[in-house]
């Protein structure tokens, strides 16, 4: 990108870390051995798998053997839902109406099949899920469930409270997922206390490659594979598994644990002083707005006027990636999280932040704003 780009979109996806690039390059070039060959060259790959999942497993105080290598978020979340109402026979869903695409559409395409049934928890204007809801829900079913509810939402960042929803789900003996994409890499896990059953985690929004990511699967929890084939993953996802990226999800990772504090604190200045800003030209903060949302993402609504319909165009056009939404979603009629909280009718803004931005940026940005929305508007 230009050096006057300003890149705001970091909710979509983050840059690689120049130290995850250095890490991966070897398993692009000289190491390319196959991780599932017995020789020397197969031997070095398998160990470089082996020596990642340690890695991600010591930072999420997890066994090694609990992590099982994917693609990423998507496929990590079908893997957690579908074998998991296969291996438990689990005849009950539920999930909410701001839960990502590949969680929602999964729901939807399980119930479809006949394969459960689906029930959606309540949730407050600003999109917080009703956890009396859940528990009532949960005592209502008929047979064992599973609740699939995120961690944090990708579009207001509006935060689940995890322990008192894993509470819930283990008086209720329901097997519990949860969509950690957003925050797996800006908040520490503990996955040795009480936890989900299953969480998933996409290495592209936390500074790694796309393309890979991983779910953790509680020991015990009987699934079945999601894809057949060779046996790799111990047997629940077969495929050569991708050294490279993995070698790199595992560093960004040891990299963001070692500045989660640091990097919040940092986000969160620039967050603030942004929302301050936008708070001045009218707008409306989305979502949760206080110390338990997620820091990485602010959502702005304005009012729907001739100036700010063509908003997301203006600011690409200046020179700004921001969104409307989640990127998966894009182009797809509007935003599905905005219209469960009754924001549908605003021109909504999602302003995402990594550790890369600056307060220069901020600034640059908050002129571009009050350009767009107060000079234009007083030469109309």
């Amino acid at each position: 990108m230009g050096l006057n780009y300003l890149y705001f979109d970091n909710a979509a996806t983050t840059p690689v870390d120049p130290l995850v690039l250095e890490a991966m390059l070897p398993y692009l070039s000289e190491q390319y051995g196959n991780p599932s060959a017995t020789n020397g060259p197969g031997r070095m790959a398998r160990l470089a798998v082996e020596t990642a999942r340690k890695k991600i497993a010591a930072i999420l105080h997890c066994k090694p053997k609990s992590i099982v290598f994917t693609s990423g978020g998507t496929e990590s979340a079908n893997m957690a839902m579908r074998t998991a109402v296969a291996g438990i026979r689990l005849g009950n869903m539920i999930t909410s109406r701001t839960e990502h695409p590949c969680v929602l559409h999964t729901a939807r395409n399980l119930h479809y099949k006949g394969q459960v049934s689906l029930n959606y928890v309540g949730l407050n204007s600003q999109g917080s899920v009703q956890l009396t809801d859940l528990s009532e829900l949960l005592e209502q079913s008929h047979g064992r469930s599973i609740v699939c509810l995120m961690h944090a939402n990708n579009e207001t960042g509006t935060a689940l409270n995890i322990p008192m929803a894993t509470e819930i789900c283990k008086r209720n003996k329901a097997v519990f997922f949860s969509d950690t994409v957003q925050t797996i890499g800006h908040y520490a896990f503990d996955l040795s206390a009480d936890s989900p059953d299953m969480i998933s985690a996409s290495a592209h929004k936390f500074h790694g490659p796309k393309g890979v990511g991983f779910l953790y699967v509680r020991e015990g929890l009987p699934i079945q594979p999601f894809i057949t084939g060779g046996g790799q993953e111990s047997g629940l996802r077969a495929g050569t598994e991708n050294v490279a990226s993995i070698v790199g999800m595992a560093k960004a990772l040891e990299l963001a644990a070692e500045r989660y504090y640091s990097d919040a604190l940092h986000i969160r200045l620039l967050r603030d002083e942004l929302k301050c800003k936008l708070v001045t030209l009218g707008a409306t903060i989305n979502g949760t707005d206080d110390g338990e949302s997620l820091y990485t993402v602010l959502n702005a609504g304005f009012p729907t006027t001739e100036l700010t319909e063509n908003l997301l165009l203006e600011l690409d056009m200046a020179g700004v990636a921001v969104s409307g939404g989640s990127a998966c979603s894009a182009g797809k009629g509007g935003s599905h999280v905005m219209e469960a909280i009754g924001a549908s009718d605003l021109v909504n803004i999602r302003f995402s932040f990594s550790r890369n931005n600056t307060m220069e940026e901020v600034s640059r940005l908050c002129v571009l704003m009050e350009d767009i929305l107060v000079k234009q508007n007083s030469m109309a």
